[in-house]
């Protein structure tokens, strides 16, 4: 599938989240939030104002929010967990592993401020080990859209899902540039635009620097191909090999650690089934630390420029 896109306005991912969520109070009535005192930033009030009854607010105790929500779903809820990236992931890995994943409990885990464009909060917030932490998990699936109306289409779709979802979304604005109106189909990924020399798979922020990258490809006589992966697990693997058994190569580009992320994802897929030169855009084993969004970007190696240049390395390679 090839949709289009132009920046329509920059908007943050977690409104999406919180405008989803809202409508989802209005068509679900099984579905309840739980908030770990971060209603505003989660963008999670409309829904506390709207449903109050439904609406849980746990304090800064995450853990024993995740085994609340757990126990929510024996009496038929669908729980929505809300709170920072870091605190949904590594501070609750043990009940989410214990409570959640291992049986298969109906809880979605809604997580912000993820990877370094939390911004100035710094390295302690700035959890780039969350999406190989839920990755790992047998039974979870994990989600990571690219803008605002994607993460607000991600939303209500993981509402119909059966079974544990990690959705992660950010703090800052960013382009929004995918269809208004778009269905959302887990575990799909999407090609954004088709190419014929590098298949250029990204995740998250990065698939609209993966976009730019493609342009400035194009102007140097280079077909890329990039294509949305916001569902790392399950990996839409026929997509992936389809487009490298085309291009020959590929680049990963992730706001994440290199280790557990997309990009190691795809590796393993391209190492069993198809080997082919794979160069990773990613933090490279390193913690963040506090800047402006776009600065921490560009210093850790995860520009449109670090897309380009890793475009170069896998094609020469191949």
């Amino acid at each position: 599938m090839t949709i289009s896109y132009e920046n329509t306005g920059n908007k943050d991912t977690r409104s999406g989240f919180g405008a989803a969520l809202l409508e989802l109070g209005n068509t679900h009535p099984e579905v309840v939030a739980l908030c770990a005192d971060l209603t505003g930033s989660l963008k999670m009030d409309a829904f506390e104002k709207a449903f109050p009854g439904r609406f849980f607010q746990t304090g800064i105790a995450e853990a024993n929010m995740m085994s609340i929500a757990a126990g929510l779903t024996i009496g038929g809820k669908v729980p929505f967990t809300g709170t920072f990236a870091n605190f949904s992931t590594g501070r609750v890995f043990d009940q989410i592993r214990q409570n959640i994943a291992y049986s298969r409990k109906n809880v979605k885990i809604c997580a912000s401020h993820a990877g370094l464009t939390l911004g100035e909060d710094g390295a302690t917030h700035q959890i780039l080990e969350d999406i190989g932490l839920m990755r790992m998990l047998p039974n979870m699936t994990v989600i990571n859209p690219c803008d605002y109306n994607q993460t607000y289409a991600a939303t209500l779709a993981v509402a119909d899902h059966q079974g544990p979802v990690y959705l992660r979304f950010g703090r800052p604005s960013v382009p929004n540039f995918t269809p208004r109106d778009q269905s959302f189909e887990i575990g799909r990924a999407l090609i954004m635009k088709e190419g014929r020399d590098v298949s250029l798979f990204a995740t998250g922020h990065l698939v609209w620097k993966a976009l730019e990258a493609s342009r400035i490809l194009e102007a140097e006589g280079i077909s890329a191909e990039v294509v949305n992966i916001h569902t790392i697990k399950p990996l839409d693997e026929e997509s992936v090999l389809t487009s490298v058994s085309k291009t020959g190569c590929a680049v990963s580009a992730e706001e994440h650690q290199r280790n557990g992320g997309l990009g190691d994802a795809i590796a393993q897929l391209l190492a069993l089934k198809r080997p082919s030169p794979l160069e990773m855009v990613a933090v490279d084993d390193r913690f963040g630390e506090s800047g402006k969004p776009e600065e921490l970007l560009t210093k850790y190696g995860l520009d449109t420029v670090d897309v380009v240049r890793a475009a170069r390395r896998a094609l020469a390679r191949r």
